[in-house]
């Protein structure tokens, strides 16, 4: 049920974009990311900071109201610590372990211009899980593995988030993706684990 509401939503809104095609703007956007995982059986992650970068563009609905669809690929994730002697007691002090995110999200932002520039935004996203990985290193020794399988590959989440844009096309965001989806898809464990990324961005309208 939740699929098929945020995909109609997606398509209602897209229908309202192609409608308003003569007055839209087109351009792209990079930036930061604070990555998190949230859940059960995440809750001793710290934040991971990776990139964004992608294409937008703006279809004004009216004077103070316009919807702006993204394509952006988004770096995602998190980082922690755990006790190298868990793992074998020929080894010590701490394992550092990042398990990295590779994204195609896709958000549909409405805006609303509350002063001149100055806008509110909010809107769905969806994300296309393409790549997965998590890196383990201790003093001189590193692993990598492949955890893709791990995970599911469809996520859904809703954005929130301000935006500022200067005459010359140059705009400013800063935006928080709240996952909504539980994104694991293992046996072990009955907790949930949902993605949550703080992004601050920088773009430009041509």
């Amino acid at each position: 049920m939740k699929k098929n509401y945020v995909i109609t939503v997606f398509a209602l809104i897209a229908f309202v974009c192609v409608s308003n095609a003569q007055d839209f703007k087109f351009g792209a956007k990079a930036g930061l990311n604070f990555a998190n995982l949230r859940g059960d059986e995440v809750e001793d992650l710290d934040s991971r900071t990776s990139i964004h970068f992608g294409a937008v563009a703006e279809f004004p609905i009216s004077e103070k109201f316009s919807i702006q669809p993204e394509i952006m690929y988004s770096a995602q994730g998190a980082k922690g610590e755990e006790d190298a002697s868990d793992y074998s007691d020929l080894l010590s002090g701490d394992i550092d372990l990042v398990a990295k995110f590779n994204n195609l999200n896709i958000p549909l932002m409405a805006k609303y211009y509350v002063a001149d520039g100055f806008s509110i935004q909010a809107g769905p996203q969806i994300g296309f899980l393409l790549k997965a990985e998590s890196e383990a290193e201790t003093g001189d020794f590193s692993a990598s593995e492949d955890i893709k399988d791990n995970f599911k590959t469809l996520d859904f989440g809703l954005n929130f988030g301000l935006g500022y844009q200067l005459k010359n096309g140059l705009f400013f965001d800063g935006r928080y993706n709240l996952g909504l989806t539980n994104i694991a898809d293992y046996e072990e464990g009955d907790g949930d684990v949902k993605n949550g990324v703080f992004q601050l961005s920088v773009g430009y309208f041509f």
